[in-house]
């Protein structure tokens, strides 16, 4: 029975690797979970949320290059090494995009960047702010490869850090969902009758309402907040996983290896756990790979209604919440950019839960 189990999971590797896209996606999502997880080391800028505001230069365009002028700060910032990796760096210096500059004496002069054709204003400051006295090292060419935002933030590093919260929440809802979805769903399944019906009103309660509208409840019952929107998520995408397992596990439990295992006298919890649930597994990951994509477009939805994440903390959906506007005003990018990685994110986990279909079907 083993060396059979272990064949059918060679063999459904060997269809999977065989599906082009559903490798290709495996990749890409793997690839986006590195950058979520190291989003501050691959982020231009790594500051908290990547929320460094330069007003003189919001809404550039991708490519723009500036100087930019950075004056230390006399605090510090006490911050490990993996808090800096894992939360970004708390930045205590201040940083202004300059046009141009000059040091004579004792004293740093420079023009702060101004758009439109308009001039900038001249400020000076002591070369004795800066370490040794070395300015070059804090004046600097910045391109921003996105452009940036209507606050002057990176675009890029906004992106990247945003990923996050994308990326995560299709673990956690997926985790939630899987942990209601298939106990109710073994319990509906084995037991029958009456427990049947109760928790199949309860399926149906819950399926009856509009996904959206149950998420912003939880969601305003819970508060705004990260994981709020985690745990909301989760809540409303157990039922379709709870139907397909109630729906597997009746006609798993009359085969003959369920009634073999109550002749040995195991019980109830042990048939269900260790010789229905491995063998139904199969439609339930698939479920789990969509599960992953509906949730990104629910949290984007949320964010893009204003109770997801909240501001400053980077989120693709509140991205394209701050520019959509921008549409019509020539900067399209800055709302196409984020909403092109929903839809790629999102096409990734379609195409990898096809794959595993393909792959997990024993009629093939």
């Amino acid at each position: 029975m083993s060396h059979k189990s272990s064949s059918l999971k060679q063999l459904a590797l060997q269809k999977f690797k065989k599906n082009f896209w559903g490798v290709f996606s495996f990749g890409f999502i793997v690839f986006v979970g590195l950058v979520s997880v190291f989003a501050y080391v691959f982020a231009p800028d790594d500051s908290q949320f990547a929320n460094q505001m330069h007003l003189s230069i919001h809404s550039k365009k991708p490519g723009f290059k500036i100087e930019m002028l950075t004056i230390p700060s006399q605090l510090e910032s006490n911050q490990s090494w993996l808090g800096k990796v894992f939360f970004g760096k708390k930045n205590t210096d201040t940083e202004v995009p300059i046009s141009e500059y000059l040091i004579e004496e004792d004293l740093l002069m420079y023009k702060e960047y101004a758009s439109d054709g308009l001039e900038g204003v001249e400020k000076t400051t002591s070369l004795s702010v800066f370490p040794n006295n070395e300015v070059g090292k804090y004046i600097k060419a910045k391109t921003f490869l996105f452009g940036t935002d209507k606050y002057g933030r990176d675009l890029l590093s906004r992106v990247l850090i945003g990923a996050r919260i994308s990326f995560f929440i299709g673990f956690v809802a997926v985790f939630i969902s899987l942990l209601i979805g298939v106990f109710m769903g073994s319990v509906a399944g084995y037991f029958g009758g009456k427990v049947d019906a109760v928790i199949m009103w309860i399926i149906n309660v819950t399926w009856s309402i509009p996904t959206l509208l149950l998420v912003i409840a939880i969601t305003l019952a819970l508060g705004k907040g990260f994981w709020q929107v985690f745990i909301a998520v989760g809540l409303t995408m157990w039922v379709e996983v709870a139907r397909v397992v109630r729906g597997q596990i009746i006609s798993a439990k009359e085969m003959q290896y369920v009634t073999a295992a109550r002749a040995l006298g195991f019980n109830d919890f042990r048939i269900i756990t260790r010789h229905i649930l491995p063998n139904i597994m199969a439609p339930v990951i698939v479920i789990s790979a969509a599960n992953f994509a509906g949730a990104i477009l629910i949290e984007s939805g949320l964010s893009f209604l204003g109770i997801g994440a909240q501001p400053p903390m980077a989120s693709w959906g509140a991205m394209i919440k701050d520019h959509y506007n921008y549409i019509i005003l020539g900067k399209p990018y800055l709302a196409v950019i984020p909403g092109l990685c929903i839809m790629s994110l999102v096409m990734a986990f379609m195409l990898i839960g096809n794959a595993l279909r393909d792959a997990l079907d024993v009629k093939n």
